[in-house]
């Protein structure tokens, strides 16, 4: 043989791709290809290796070698061609090998899950059956080995998986072999011939001959006329054609069936065990050798006439009755394994071929003898169809057999096929507790929850490989079951509570609800209501629960308005007022926190608390407006934080002003009415000495942008220059200073009895004397001429020591009406005369609780409500309205509300124009916002057991200062 060296195995791909050229004198011959298969045990020496060895009469594959040889656990085919018998041996090692398994076990490393080591088990039986499924295609005898005498009868599932395969894949197998130059039947049955299986046992040490005749019954003098290891392989035969005929893997038509076993010829063979006592097995194979030449002729016959000679010699010696005839104790003689198989082989090589159907119609089976090259070239078709591919115009075909192997699955993996039947007895159960006292319509916070209890159930029954799939499919069933006409709507009302309807989609604008859509379109609805009243106060009514900020803070009220107040005289908010016919939300805003302060914020509540404390212990003439009179410098244009207690500017376009009166011009800009964006800085200092440049507002902050708007509302943190499409506040006025009447109070719906006073506040206003006509223009350093704390002794009045006389210079006395409304969900409102006490009015005259308290401190804005219901739950009653009577006095009275409506950072809320000066003799009410949202979303009432100190209106809301004259 030239060009590839035989002497020793080849691996299936390299005999394919060898150029192997054959002799000229076997050229033409036929070949036969025996394939051996099995298992083995961790005993040394291979018994498949050696069973080739014994029958080429060479060394040829090595018995020894380990896991550590560096192989891998994959499968593979060895090849050994004995150019002189014309027999090519296919050696399959797969993981039924102990060496194999061993190599698998190692690759598995320490954190190798359960399921992953399962997926690698799987992946080496598929090979193992792909393997198994080639060589059944290519050869004509296989031979079974197995490790010992007892049939596995895995091999009974495992060959009805193959069968099965097979029958999957002929289509993609005749397509791929179609050019190969073979007779039709081969391309059409895909083989030579329907294959000969042949079954190879190991004896084990446990069956021996015996000898003191016990086999015999005790009888020594009739002894059997079969061997034990003859009977054993008829009865083993026995069982397996028993066996795989129950099971249908042997029909009556050969040629349909994944292999044939003779029937009249052995197919089992057992190989007896290596005799522990050499001296006994020396003298018993000379005893043998020495009947053997008395009885029989001189040539020595071989192959199957051997066989059959001895059988017929054996069953005429066992007629006869001569001693001198029987062999080994009077049994009949065995054949070695070479002569076993060569019976087969001889039907080969002669092209007989196999006549293995029975019944009463057989049918001849097809059988064809190929010559080398031919063999090759269909052998290499069908391995890269089944195996491995390397050739891209059967990469189609190879796909097509790899999605076929999931019919392995059910014959061969006994533990997912358990694993699945148990996980889906399991999933019932699981859906009953994932239903189990569910509502029709529920959020996901239940769906979680229920689909947690499910896990549980199915995770006290499910078990094995299947459990990670079914669980994810537990998943997909009940978030379906959910999703299928039980999802509740997931938007949440501006008082955090969950919209009552299923899941569904809003109206669009002009489109009406419909019920009978899927999803239906329907407006949100919590089943809430509440009362409120209307911008001024004077007419309630009921509402829906809100779910957006429009409908809460300017709708409802615009509702009323038509009813009520919308004839009354109202200052405005700028909103805003778009240039285009598609104005956008604006985006990206540089979001700022309101504890962010530029400058040093300490020394500004140093100052602010210094300065308190020396006008709270002074005596004065002057009122003093409520907030402190230090003015806060320039370069802190970022409120201060809550935790200080100080009043701060809002964040508006321009810095806001600390109206005292030692800033003439900022008198003068208020007394004439004009807007706070128009005035200069902070004042510096004192006000007397340094006189600051007004600075330039830039073009972003006097002209806001008609493009984009504010989503939301404005508050310290939104972006300069954006205003939002609506206010959320609302100024009105309800008539002249007179129209309130303080022994009366408000006459409004819902006030509880004697709570609807409002506060008095009462300022000194110094007016100039004869005797003193340059008065107006000492300076208002925040000293003496600076406003006195109320209910404070007054230096100069009647009845005061070291003041001036009525004849010198007479004071007169302004006083402002004050009231912070509250008002619950169920309508009751009342007026609050201090954080934590509402205003208790029993007889006439009013009430006599300054609104110093009030001005001076930060107000709740919830607060529990003095009326609560018999329920468990708290009512809180939110700060709905500031009234304010201003006057008809030379007063200018600042408004600059402020809202903080949860913990930092939440942002400071304040109306779109700050600072805003009331008009002298009239009685104004300011709405506060129903409800506070940005663009991050909505700031939640607090719930049950949270502080409401985090939710406040800021001190300094109102300030006083005096009018200057405009000059002549």
């Amino acid at each position: 043989m030239k060009g590839t060296n035989m002497a020793l195995p080849l691996s299936m791909e390299a005999l394919l791709q060898a150029d192997l050229q054959e002799d000229v004198a076997y050229r033409e011959e036929g070949l036969c290809v025996v394939g051996i298969f099995g298992k083995s045990n961790m005993q040394p020496g291979a018994p498949k290796e050696s069973i080739v060895n014994s029958l080429a009469d060479k060394h040829i594959f090595s018995l020894f070698g380990g896991p550590e040889d560096g192989g891998t656990a994959d499968s593979s085919i060895e090849a050994f061609y004995h150019q002189e018998n014309r027999v090519l041996y296919l050696l399959l090692s797969s993981v039924s090998d102990s060496r194999q398994l061993l190599r698998a076990c190692e690759s598995l490393s320490a954190n190798t899950g359960h399921s992953d080591s399962h997926e690698l088990w799987q992946d080496l039986d598929r090979q193992h059956c792909l393997h198994l499924l080639y060589i059944f295609s290519v050869c004509h005898v296989l031979l079974l080995v197995h490790p010992n005498q007892t049939f596995d009868v895995t091999y009974d599932r495992l060959f009805r998986a193959l069968d099965a395969l097979r029958q999957k894949v002929l289509p993609l197998i005749r397509a791929a072999i179609k050019d190969c130059p073979v007779s039709k039947e081969w391309k059409l049955n895909c083989r030579p011939c329907p294959p000969r299986l042949l079954f190879v046992f190991q004896m084990n040490g446990s069956m021996k001959v015996s000898t003191n005749g016990s086999e015999s019954g005790g009888n020594p003098d009739k002894p059997k006329k079969h061997s034990p290891r003859r009977r054993l392989q008829h009865a083993l035969e026995d069982q397996i054609y028993r066996i795989f005929r129950k099971s249908r893997v042997l029909t009556n038509q050969s040629s349909n069936c994944l292999f044939t076993v003779p029937a009249n010829q052995a197919f089992v063979y057992v190989i007896p065990t290596v005799d522990e006592d050499p001296v006994g097995a020396l003298i018993s194979q000379l005893r043998s050798t020495c009947t053997v030449s008395e009885t029989e002729p001189a040539v020595v016959v071989t192959g199957p006439r051997r066989y059959q000679q001895m059988r017929r010699s054996a069953r005429q010696t066992s007629y006869s009755g001569d001693p001198a005839t029987l062999l080994m104790g009077g049994q009949l003689t065995d054949c070695s394994l070479k002569e076993f198989l060569w019976q087969h082989v001889e039907l080969v090589l002669t092209k007989k071929g196999f006549d293995d159907s029975v019944g009463r119609n057989p049918q001849p089976s097809h059988f064809e003898l190929p010559t080398y090259s031919k063999w090759v070239q269909i052998a290499s078709k069908l391995h890269q169809v089944l195996i491995s591919n390397t050739e891209e115009e059967i990469a189609e075909l190879w796909s097509k057999v790899q999605g076929q192997l999931k019919v392995l699955e059910g014959f061969l993996d006994a533990d997912t096929k358990f694993s699945e039947n148990r996980c889906q007895k399991a999933l019932p159960l699981a859906h009953s507790a994932y239903q189990s006292n569910l509502p029709h319509n529920y959020t996901t916070t239940v769906h979680k929850n229920q689909l947690a209890q499910a896990l549980r159930v199915y995770s006290q029954h499910a078990r094995g490989v299947a459990f990670q799939r079914y669980a994810l499919q537990l998943h997909e069933d009940c978030y379906k079951f959910w999703s299928n006409g039980h999802q509740l709507c997931e938007e949440r009302s501006l008082t955090d509570q969950h919209c009552v309807h299923k899941f569904h989609l809003l109206p669009q604008t002009g489109e009406k609800t419909d019920m009978d859509r899927n999803p239906p379109i329907l407006n949100h609805n919590s089943r809430g209501r509440s009362t409120s009243a209307c911008n001024c106060g004077r007419k309630q009514a009921p509402r829906e629960d809100p779910f957006d900020i429009q409908t809460a803070n300017y709708d409802f009220y615009q509702m009323l308005d038509e009813k009520c107040c919308g004839k009354l005289e109202r200052i405005d908010f700028p909103v805003f007022q778009p240039s285009t016919l598609d104005p956008a939300p604006a985006t990206n805003q540089a979001q700022r926190t309101p504890i962010e302060a530029s400058g040093s914020t300490e020394v500004v509540v140093e100052k602010l608390k210094e300065t308190s404390t020396t006008q709270s212990t002074t005596q004065s003439h002057t009122p003093i407006p409520t907030q402190s009179h230090t003015p806060i410098p320039t370069q802190s244009h970022t409120p201060i934080p809550a935790q200080s207690h100080t009043p701060t500017p809002a964040q508006s376009h321009t810095p806001a002003q600390s109206h005292t009166p030692a800033d003439t011009s900022l008198s003068l800009a208020l007394s004439l009415g004009q807007s706070t964006d128009s005035l200069g800085p902070y004042a510096d200092g004192d006000g007397t000495e340094t006189q600051v440049q007004p600075k330039r507002p830039s073009l972003m902050d006097r002209q806001p942008s008609t493009v984009e708007y504010l989503p939301g509302m404005m508050h310290s943190g939104c972006a300069k220059g954006l205003l939002p499409k609506f206010s959320s506040w609302s100024l009105v006025k309800l008539g002249p200073a007179k129209s309130y009447n303080c022994h009366t109070g408000l006459e409004h719906p819902g006030f509880l009895p004697g709570s609807s006073f409002l506060l008095p506040w009462d300022l000194v206003i110094r007016s100039r004397s004869e005797e003193d006509p340059d008065r107006l223009t000492e300076p208002l350093d925040g000293g003496n001429s600076s406003w006195p704390a109320p209910n404070k002794t007054l230096v100069g009045k009647r009845g005061s020591t070291g003041g001036l006389g009525r004849s010198r210079r007479r004071d007169d006395m302004a006083r402002i009406f004050v009231g912070f409304e509250y008002e619950d969900s169920r309508g009751r409102r009342f007026i609050s005369c201090g954080p934590d006490k509402i205003v208790k009015v029993l007889g006439p005259g009013g009430a006599k609780d300054p609104a110093t308290r009030v001005l001076n401190t930060d107000m709740p804005l919830y607060i529990p409500s003095p009326s609560q219901g018999r329920g468990i739950k708290s009512h809180y009653a939110q700060l709905t309205r500031l009234f304010v009577v201003v006057p008809d006095y030379p007063l200018e009275v600042t408004l600059n509300p402020q809202v903080q409506p949860g913990p930092p950072p939440c942002p400071l809320f304040h109306p779109e124009q700050t600072d805003l000066v009331l008009p002298p003799d009239g009685f104004w009410v300011l709405r506060f916002p129903y409800s506070f949202c940005t663009d991050r979303g909505p700031c939640y009432p607090p719930k049950e057991n949270q502080p409401l100190n985090n939710h406040k209106v800021l001190r300094g809301i109102l300030k006083a200062t005096a009018a200057t004259p405009a000059p002549q």
